[in-house]
């Protein structure tokens, strides 16, 4: 919803080819131990579908930040960035807890114990469900050449285009779309529950960040008075 101002998106990053790769195969090893650690096998056709697709999706979208923004891709690769505010620190903090658990329930749930029965139809809708998340996350990157992870407004101006002609903070559409259709694609129902708390948390970020860049940021009670909604046209 932000964008640096007189930021040049073409300038070299600092982050090398193979730092980038190092840090995607660490994102993938933490997915895969949580899921297979806690399911107690690999045997889970499942997790290796999402895997696979988290990876034809974020190979593509790291090479093209590469080519054509690399200062962002060096902002969304990097894993430790102080949060400028104290509240924007404690929900990191807090939806690590939820978001680790719903990985391992996944397994223990879908897997190890099978406490619940997910319908076939809901794994199809789960899985169906990333392709709108994983193409608005990339309208929203190539709109916003600074796409902080951390709530910010130095040097930031509004942007009023793409996604953000509909509602105000489309990353999270996105980042709540995801969070949600995991535990239905791999068949957990009970992983809903942390998953929620996460989308809650996601949810309570937006209504600050929305107050914060109304007190701070040029311009954007304007914006807010054009484009209403924060997360859902004619809801909120």
């Amino acid at each position: 919803m932000i964008e640096k101002r007189h930021r040049d998106s073409s300038m070299p990053a600092k982050i090398s080819s193979r730092e980038i790769i190092a840090k995607l195969a660490i994102v993938l090893f933490l997915f895969a131990a949580l899921l297979f650690g806690s399911a107690g096998t690999l045997d889970w056709p499942e997790a290796w579908l999402f895997l696979i697709i988290y990876l034809a999706w974020a190979i593509p979208i790291v090479t093209w930040l590469k080519k054509n923004n690399p200062k962002l891709l060096e902002e969304r690769v990097a894993f430790f960035k102080k949060p400028v505010k104290g509240w924007d620190k404690t929900i990191m903090l807090l939806g690590t807890i939820p978001f680790t658990a719903s990985f391992l329930i996944t397994g223990f749930d879908a897997v190890r114990y099978q406490w619940s029965q997910t319908p076939f139809v809901l794994k199809v809708l789960g899985f169906a469900g990333f392709i709108p998340a994983f193409i608005l996350m990339f309208l929203v990157m190539r709109e916003n050449t600074y796409l902080s992870r951390i709530v910010e407004t130095q040097g930031h101006k509004v942007i009023t285009t793409g996604p953000y002609k509909h509602v105000r903070h489309p990353m999270y559409v996105g980042t709540i779309t995801f969070y949600f259709c995991i535990p239905l694609a791999l068949g957990s129902l009970y992983a809903l529950i942390p998953s929620s708390l996460v989308i809650i948390l996601i949810i309570v970020r937006t209504y600050l960040e929305d107050k914060t860049l109304h007190k701070e940021l040029p311009g954007y009670k304007e914006y807010a008075k054009k484009t209403r909604y924060r997360l859902l046209p004619g809801i909120w």
